[in-house]
């Protein structure tokens, strides 16, 4: 058998592969009504985010092995 079929059968498995994935994806995406969706996205929405709060530059320039207060000691 040639590489070029080789390569060629590969490629074809491979779309059909690819196909298969999304397919399956567009499915479970359509089993949900509007009214789910909408209320998964009210959900979300009011979950509290895990956003750190933000480091002052005192609290950077405080640390000893910081890298930004080894730089700016050197300055």
């Amino acid at each position: 058998m040639r590489v070029s079929k080789l390569l060629g059968l590969a490629g074809l498995a491979g779309v059909a592969a690819t196909g298969a994935v999304l397919a399956r994806g567009e499915r479970q995406r359509r089993a949900h009504t509007p009214a789910e969706v909408r209320t998964r996205l009210r959900e979300r929405h009011a979950a509290p985010a895990d956003v750190p709060e933000p480091v002052t530059t005192a609290e950077l320039l405080s640390g000893r092995g910081h890298r930004l207060a080894r730089v700016l000691r050197r300055r």
